[in-house]
């Protein structure tokens, strides 16, 4: 679960900068009138950050699905994996999803399935036109004219539980097939 430090640690990262800068200033005697907040950077980190919130919420959802659940059979379970500490998979009678680093300002959701594959099933969409299931599902980040990062699915604004909520249903029933 994520603390009130972490967040404020990670809201600190622009200070630290401005900090650092000015240091530099005192102690070179040089102003950097090409320095730029390192926009790279900050987006690296919100992208770490609202993956890791996927996360969270993922492990607090599957948690309360697997208790509801009368069986111990087809429980979710949630495995990190190697590319960041934030990257993770949910994996439920031979299927996976995948929950990974792109890049800055991309989080990459792929389903995959692990023995005979059943189909690929269409989801459904915000158009008109279905989704590929086995498509590889992109959230981008877009920053807004003062720095603030908002997340979307093709050029659609999302919020953090309805994403939880739409892929862990989709994983749900595509794996107790």
């Amino acid at each position: 679960m994520e603390t009130s430090t972490d967040k404020s640690l990670d809201q600190l990262f622009w200070i630290r900068e401005l900090v650092k800068s000015e240091e530099n200033l005192e102690q070179t005697g040089v102003i950097d009138l090409h320095h730029q907040q390192n926009s790279e950077k900050e987006l690296l980190i919100e992208t770490l950050h609202f993956l890791q919130s996927l996360k969270n919420r993922f492990i607090e959802t599957s948690s309360a699905f697997n208790e509801l659940k009368s069986s111990a059979l087809g429980r979710v379970k949630i495995y990190g994996i190697a590319k960041t500490h934030s990257d993770f998979m949910l994996f439920r009678n031979g299927f996976k999803m995948i929950f990974s680093l792109k890049e800055a300002g991309q989080i990459s959701i792929r389903f995959n399935f692990l023995g005979p594959n059943p189909g690929p099933s269409q989801l459904p969409s915000m158009g008109a036109s279905a989704i590929p299931m086995m498509e590889e599902h992109l959230l981008e980040a877009k920053v807004g004219p003062f720095g603030e990062v908002n997340w979307t699915f093709r050029s659609h604004s999302i919020q953090l539980n309805n994403v939880v909520k739409f892929h862990l249903s989709l994983f749900i029933r595509e794996s107790a097939k």
